[in-house]
Protein backbone atom coordinates (compact mmCIF):
# COMPACT_ATOMS: atom_id res chain seq x y z
CA UNK A 1 0.00 0.00 0.00
CA UNK A 2 1.39 3.39 -1.01
CA UNK A 3 0.94 6.12 1.56
CA UNK A 4 0.77 9.68 0.20
CA UNK A 5 2.64 12.40 2.04
CA UNK A 6 0.72 15.48 3.12
CA UNK A 7 2.73 18.24 1.43
CA UNK A 8 1.86 21.88 1.94
CA UNK A 9 2.84 24.63 -0.52
CA UNK A 10 3.87 27.66 1.51
CA UNK A 11 3.26 30.94 -0.31
CA UNK A 12 5.22 33.78 1.28
CA UNK A 13 6.13 35.89 -1.78
CA UNK A 14 3.34 38.08 -3.09
CA UNK A 15 4.15 37.27 -6.74
CA UNK A 16 3.59 33.57 -6.03
CA UNK A 17 -0.09 34.35 -5.54
CA UNK A 18 -0.36 34.75 -9.31
CA UNK A 19 0.69 31.12 -9.71
CA UNK A 20 -1.93 29.97 -7.21
CA UNK A 21 -4.67 32.08 -8.82
CA UNK A 22 -3.77 31.08 -12.40
CA UNK A 23 -3.23 27.37 -11.72
CA UNK A 24 -6.96 26.71 -11.88
CA UNK A 25 -8.40 29.86 -13.46
CA UNK A 26 -10.27 28.07 -16.21
CA UNK A 27 -12.12 24.81 -16.58
CA UNK A 28 -9.40 23.12 -18.65
CA UNK A 29 -6.59 23.83 -16.17
CA UNK A 30 -8.83 22.77 -13.30
CA UNK A 31 -9.71 19.51 -15.09
CA UNK A 32 -6.03 18.77 -15.84
CA UNK A 33 -5.12 19.52 -12.22
CA UNK A 34 -7.90 17.23 -10.98
CA UNK A 35 -6.77 14.51 -13.42
CA UNK A 36 -3.23 14.46 -11.98
CA UNK A 37 -4.64 14.65 -8.44
CA UNK A 38 -6.31 11.28 -8.89
CA UNK A 39 -3.17 9.45 -9.93
CA UNK A 40 -0.09 9.43 -12.14
CA UNK A 41 -0.94 10.41 -15.72
CA UNK A 42 1.38 10.38 -18.71
CA UNK A 43 1.77 13.33 -21.05
CA UNK A 44 0.18 11.29 -23.85
CA UNK A 45 -2.85 10.48 -21.67
CA UNK A 46 -3.30 14.18 -20.88
CA UNK A 47 -2.90 15.13 -24.54
CA UNK A 48 -5.36 12.45 -25.65
CA UNK A 49 -7.97 13.64 -23.16
CA UNK A 50 -7.40 17.44 -23.26
CA UNK A 51 -5.46 18.17 -26.46
CA UNK A 52 -2.53 20.57 -26.81
CA UNK A 53 -4.02 22.94 -24.23
CA UNK A 54 -3.75 20.11 -21.70
CA UNK A 55 0.00 19.91 -22.38
CA UNK A 56 0.24 23.70 -21.94
CA UNK A 57 -1.62 23.38 -18.62
CA UNK A 58 0.87 20.70 -17.53
CA UNK A 59 3.76 22.99 -18.48
CA UNK A 60 2.30 25.78 -16.36
CA UNK A 61 1.67 23.48 -13.39
CA UNK A 62 5.20 22.12 -13.75
CA UNK A 63 6.70 25.64 -13.85
CA UNK A 64 4.72 26.53 -10.73
CA UNK A 65 6.11 23.39 -9.09
CA UNK A 66 2.61 22.14 -8.31
CA UNK A 67 3.14 18.72 -9.91
CA UNK A 68 5.86 16.14 -9.64
CA UNK A 69 7.19 14.02 -12.47
CA UNK A 70 8.62 10.56 -12.89
CA UNK A 71 9.49 8.24 -15.72
CA UNK A 72 7.28 5.19 -16.11
CA UNK A 73 6.97 2.41 -18.68
CA UNK A 74 4.42 3.17 -21.39
CA UNK A 75 3.05 1.60 -24.56
CA UNK A 76 5.82 3.05 -26.71
CA UNK A 77 8.70 2.95 -24.23
CA UNK A 78 9.37 5.02 -21.16
CA UNK A 79 7.47 8.29 -20.81
CA UNK A 80 7.08 11.09 -18.32
CA UNK A 81 4.12 10.94 -15.97
CA UNK A 82 2.72 13.61 -13.65
CA UNK A 83 1.00 13.82 -10.27
CA UNK A 84 0.11 16.66 -7.91
CA UNK A 85 2.88 17.51 -5.48
CA UNK A 86 0.94 19.41 -2.81
CA UNK A 87 -2.25 18.56 -0.99
CA UNK A 88 -2.86 22.09 0.35
CA UNK A 89 -1.64 25.70 0.38
CA UNK A 90 -0.56 27.86 3.29
CA UNK A 91 -0.61 31.54 2.35
CA UNK A 92 1.25 33.84 4.74
CA UNK A 93 1.72 37.35 3.36
CA UNK A 94 1.96 40.91 4.45
CA UNK A 95 2.41 43.40 1.64
CA UNK A 96 1.60 46.95 0.65
CA UNK A 97 -1.73 47.51 -1.10
CA UNK A 98 -0.03 48.53 -4.35
CA UNK A 99 1.76 45.15 -4.49
CA UNK A 100 -1.42 43.13 -3.94
CA UNK A 101 -3.15 45.21 -6.61
CA UNK A 102 -0.23 44.47 -8.99
CA UNK A 103 -0.58 40.74 -8.27
CA UNK A 104 -4.32 40.78 -8.89
CA UNK A 105 -3.74 42.80 -12.05
CA UNK A 106 -1.18 40.22 -13.28
CA UNK A 107 -3.59 37.38 -12.56
CA UNK A 108 -6.55 39.09 -14.26
CA UNK A 109 -4.84 40.73 -17.24
CA UNK A 110 -6.89 39.93 -20.35
CA UNK A 111 -5.38 37.19 -22.50
CA UNK A 112 -4.81 39.49 -25.52
CA UNK A 113 -2.79 41.92 -23.36
CA UNK A 114 -0.86 39.03 -21.80
CA UNK A 115 0.00 37.71 -25.27
CA UNK A 116 1.40 41.17 -26.14
CA UNK A 117 3.53 41.02 -22.96
CA UNK A 118 4.88 37.58 -23.90
CA UNK A 119 5.61 38.88 -27.42
CA UNK A 120 7.65 41.72 -25.88
CA UNK A 121 9.63 39.18 -23.83
CA UNK A 122 10.05 37.00 -26.89
CA UNK A 123 11.49 39.93 -28.85
CA UNK A 124 13.77 40.96 -25.99
CA UNK A 125 15.13 37.42 -25.43
CA UNK A 126 15.74 36.51 -29.08
CA UNK A 127 19.49 37.20 -28.89
CA UNK A 128 20.59 34.89 -26.07
CA UNK A 129 17.42 33.51 -24.47
CA UNK A 130 17.40 35.93 -21.54
CA UNK A 131 17.08 39.61 -20.67
CA UNK A 132 17.86 41.76 -17.63
CA UNK A 133 14.76 42.47 -15.48
CA UNK A 134 15.57 46.19 -15.33
CA UNK A 135 15.56 46.44 -19.13
CA UNK A 136 12.08 44.91 -19.29
CA UNK A 137 10.82 47.18 -16.50
CA UNK A 138 12.16 50.22 -18.34
CA UNK A 139 10.74 49.23 -21.73
CA UNK A 140 7.34 48.07 -20.43
CA UNK A 141 6.98 50.64 -17.61
CA UNK A 142 5.79 47.91 -15.24
CA UNK A 143 6.53 47.69 -11.52
CA UNK A 144 8.76 44.84 -10.36
CA UNK A 145 5.83 43.10 -8.61
CA UNK A 146 3.60 43.29 -11.68
CA UNK A 147 6.44 42.11 -13.92
CA UNK A 148 7.24 39.14 -11.65
CA UNK A 149 3.53 38.31 -11.46
CA UNK A 150 3.18 38.27 -15.25
CA UNK A 151 6.28 36.08 -15.54
CA UNK A 152 4.84 33.66 -12.95
CA UNK A 153 1.73 33.47 -15.13
CA UNK A 154 3.72 32.49 -18.23
CA UNK A 155 4.74 28.93 -18.98
CA UNK A 156 7.29 30.23 -21.51
CA UNK A 157 9.47 32.45 -19.28
CA UNK A 158 10.91 32.38 -15.79
CA UNK A 159 12.63 34.93 -13.56
CA UNK A 160 16.01 33.66 -12.36
CA UNK A 161 17.81 36.20 -10.22
CA UNK A 162 17.97 39.46 -12.14
CA UNK A 163 17.30 37.85 -15.51
CA UNK A 164 14.19 36.69 -17.32
CA UNK A 165 14.91 33.46 -19.20
CA UNK A 166 13.03 31.62 -21.88
CA UNK A 167 12.20 28.15 -20.59
CA UNK A 168 10.00 26.96 -23.41
CA UNK A 169 10.30 27.59 -27.13
CA UNK A 170 7.87 30.34 -28.10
Amino acid sequence: MVKLMNRIKVVNDVSELVAVLRAVDNELKLDVFKEVMVGWKTKSEIEQKFGKQGIDALALLEKMKLIEMRWQPGKSGTEMSYHTFYTSFHINLTCPINEISDVLSAAMTPEKDFIKFEKLLDDMTKADGSVYVGDVMQKSELSLTLLKGLIKRSFKFECRGHRIERIRKV
